[in-house]
């Protein structure tokens, strides 16, 4: 989904969504090319800390809105992307009790950079055109996610 062609409606959260989601991808291609088991850690505890966040404005403000808004159509595919959420956390919480050279600890963080990758292409090349079809009005979600993921990130560790 191109930025430039969203309607004023949905721009700001969408916008702030994308953001997000090239923000990981550029972590995730990052994390691939480390050096060092140090510059791996600092970027897998940043990758974790940014879905961590990502997931909660997802959750808490912008899924319920295009629930609300949005009506029947957009249930199944809200529901799957709570559940995809939901397998991301658990490695999320998985990598974050390790550390590199640990067993699996790449491995798990390729993996979860491959269920995002699935989460973003069907966010952005399905259920964001829909609401963009729909016309459902995100302004007031953008509002929200802007002030919540402020006061998130002042209060997660770094």
């Amino acid at each position: 989904m191109n930025k430039s062609t969203i309607p004023t409606a949905q721009k700001a959260a969408l916008s702030l969504l994308l953001d997000d989601h090239r923000n990981v991808k550029k972590l995730f291609k990052q994390f691939k090319e480390a050096s060092s088991d140090r510059e791996k850690a600092d970027i897998a505890q940043t990758v974790c800390k940014e879905l961590t966040i990502h997931t909660m404005l997802e959750e808490e403000v912008f899924y319920p809105l295009v629930r609300r808004e949005g009506g029947q159509p957009f249930s199944d595919m809200l529901d799957e992307a709570v559940v995809e959420h939901a397998s991301a956390k658990d490695l999320i919480a998985q990598i974050q009790s390790m550390k590199p050279g640990d067993d699996m600890y790449d491995a798990k963080v390729t993996v979860l950079c491959e269920y995002i990758n699935h989460h973003v292409k069907e966010e952005e090349e399905e259920m964001f055109p829909k609401i963009v079809a729909k016309k459902i009005d995100l302004r007031e979600a953008a509002e929200m996610m802007s002030a919540r993921k402020e006061e998130l990130m002042g209060m997660a560790p770094a």
